[in-house]
């Protein structure tokens, strides 16, 4: 059971189980492949998207054992938090331990789950699948850059 409102009453790490995964907006970006520049640091995130990430729904297709199957795939885990700076500012998980609050398109705030793809934070409109291109290809796919520095 979610307790109301938890994501403004409580820090990300007295949230439950569940409360912690509510927090996922299933917008997918987390699920795109990052390049690391290995001099700078930076990470470039690609349109390419896991081979596990149902592009249309969003959402991996074996949650469950993702990290067994992906090699590379970071679970996101309160033990993990201050690690989230790789993931988009969009991210309910970065905002929160950022204390930034949640968007209003976030589907705890709306009620919908629809609002994610509505407000165009959600890939199924541009991510392409894994196996649609060649990984000699990637570095043509890349859509943001963070910077080490930011």
């Amino acid at each position: 059971m979610l307790r109301e409102r938890f994501w403004e009453r409580y820090p990300l790490a007295e949230l439950t189980g569940e409360e912690w995964e509510a927090l996922c907006d299933g917008c997918g970006r987390c699920c795109l492949h990052k390049l690391e520049d290995e001099e700078s640091g930076d990470i470039a995130t690609l349109d390419v998207a896991c081979q596990l990430l149902d592009i249309n729904t969003c959402r991996c297709g074996d949650y469950a054992n993702r990290s067994a199957r992906v090699p590379g795939c970071v679970p996101l885990t309160r033990e993990r938090v201050a690690q989230f700076r790789w993931l988009p500012a969009s991210c309910a998980y970065r905002r929160l331990s950022e204390r930034r609050g949640l968007a209003d398109w976030h589907p705890l705030v709306s009620g919908d789950p629809g609002s994610v793809q509505r407000a165009g934070i959600g890939v199924a409109s541009f991510a392409i699948a894994e196996d649609a291109i060649g990984e000699a290809d990637w570095e043509d796919r890349i859509i943001d850059i963070l910077s080490i520095d930011e």
